[in-house]
């Protein structure tokens, strides 16, 4: 844990303490979507240089956040999970994402999504459906990267990756050409995100629109 104190007896200061250095929550963040090798850590945020994720492990291991395991043979490869304790900031880091996506604007030059990142922001801007609109399916393609989700009234299952085979006969395809802050903040709807190439044409406006609803930016 780290040894850097705010002197405060205090929720707040102790959360931070513990879950305030630089890069870890980002480390939280992609081991709630799944448990992960050091290189997939590693690969979903390429800019944390190699000392400091593995300072950042170390520390959230020491907080009890963050457990080793070693997977079973033939793989042997040690994975990093989150302890209860750590799952236990899941609804600090979906209400912190649904804060911060309301300041997203466009896209900053040498800025990346990821498949985990993009999973959560679907987790962190989930409206379930109306009553009566049953089971929703869909599969959002961000360059080479794609992530599914299935919207079941309360109920969102997101995970990296197409769905798996047989995908749903009404699966909704939702390729996006540049980022969907506009659309899902309301600012242009889906016949003009069509128009405008903020999306391509796999999805009609009408099915745009309902995402838009469910995943709204607000």
């Amino acid at each position: 844990m780290t040894t850097k104190t705010y002197g405060q007896y205090c929720g707040v200061a102790r959360a931070l303490e513990l879950v305030g250095e630089r890069w870890a929550l980002l480390i939280v963040r992609d081991l709630l979507v799944g448990p992960k090798r050091y290189t997939d850590l590693r690969s979903g945020l390429p800019k944390i240089p190699t000392n400091v994720l593995a300072t950042r492990l170390k520390e959230l291991e020491s907080a009890g956040l963050v457990e080793r395991h070693v997977q079973p043979r033939p793989s042997g490869a040690i994975v990093y999970q989150l302890t209860p304790y750590g799952l236990d900031l899941e609804p600090v880091v979906l209400a912190l994402g649904r804060w911060g996506a309301r300041s997203l604007g466009e896209l900053r030059p040498g800025e990346i999504a990821t498949a985990d990142s993009l999973v959560m922001a679907l987790r962190s801007t989930y409206h379930p459906p109306k009553r009566g609109t049953g089971k929703l399916a869909y599969e959002l393609r961000f360059g080479d990267i794609v992530v599914h989700a299935l919207c079941s009234g309360p109920t969102l299952t997101a995970a990296p990756g197409p769905f798996p085979e047989p995908a749903p006969a009404d699966l909704v395809v939702v390729e996006a050409m540049a980022p969907l802050t506009p659309l899902l903040t309301g600012a242009i709807d889906g016949a003009k995100a069509r128009a405008d190439g903020v999306v391509g044409k796999q999805a009609s406006a009408a099915n745009l629109d309902l995402f838009a609803t469910i995943f709204q930016i607000n």
